[in-house]
């Protein structure tokens, strides 16, 4: 499963979906991405297309650590704009 060039744009396209789902109001759009990477990863595992287990065990934490990096700014990024916004809003009211 050689993806070459194309795996970077892919990797790319996923961690900005993955931050996108993150902004969301719901927190747990953010989980959907994460959820479908280790279902995969554990997949690609049982059929034998990731033959070793030290191999598997890597390529899953090193994955969930970036999308859950992912997650973790895309929610730090929603809160400090509720921030923002509740800010601008008691700053009317104050007028």
């Amino acid at each position: 499963m050689d993806l070459g060039f194309y795996g970077v744009f892919i990797a790319a396209g996923v961690l900005g979906a993955q931050y996108f789902f993150s902004t969301r109001n719901h927190a747990l759009w953010g989980a959907i991405i994460p959820a479908a990477y280790a279902v995969f990863i554990t997949w690609l595992f049982v059929t034998n297309q990731i033959d070793h287990v030290m191999k598997y065990v890597l390529i899953l934490l090193l994955g969930l650590l970036f999308l859950l990096g992912e997650w973790k700014s895309g929610r730090t990024y929603l809160r400090e704009k509720r921030k923002k916004e509740l800010d601008k809003m008691r700053a009317m009211d104050m007028n």
